[in-house]
């Protein structure tokens, strides 16, 4: 007569309830890059998800990340953080990851470089 182990499958299970809690969870996706801002040239214009675009606004360009992501923002030379919206596509600069506004770049203090290197968080999907 053969027995059936419990252990294993309830292994299985405890690894897959792990594993689905940690790909639903907002603030799982991570990266490190460039950012830079919109210039005052853009002002009013409309961004990818139709809306115009405000420079007083905290909000951001990814060109991957669903619109309405809530994004932190970490400038990596200051520490400064500020929380943004994803609205827009971009930047189309290769070597950047994010475009942000007007108001985002100044919390995070790099008007006068112009391009500063971040690391962003998801912290709430839409």
């Amino acid at each position: 007569m053969r027995t059936f182990n419990l252990r294993l499958p309830a292994c299985f299970f405890l690894l897959a309830i792990v594993w689905m809690s940690g790909c639903a969870g907002s603030g799982s996706f991570t990266q490190e890059g460039k950012a830079s801002f919109y210039s005052n040239k853009f002002q009013g214009r409309k961004m990818a998800n139709g809306q115009p675009y405000r420079k007083g606004k905290l909000t951001a360009a990814h060109n991957t990340l669903p619109f309405g992501t809530k994004v932190k923002v970490k400038n990596q030379q200051n520490g400064k953080t500020v929380k943004v919206k994803i609205t827009d596509r971009g930047p189309h600069a290769k070597s950047r990851i994010l475009d942000l506004s007007l108001a985002a770049a100044r919390r995070l203090d790099m008007i006068d470089s112009g391009v500063a290197p971040v690391k962003i968080k998801v912290i709430r999907r839409p």
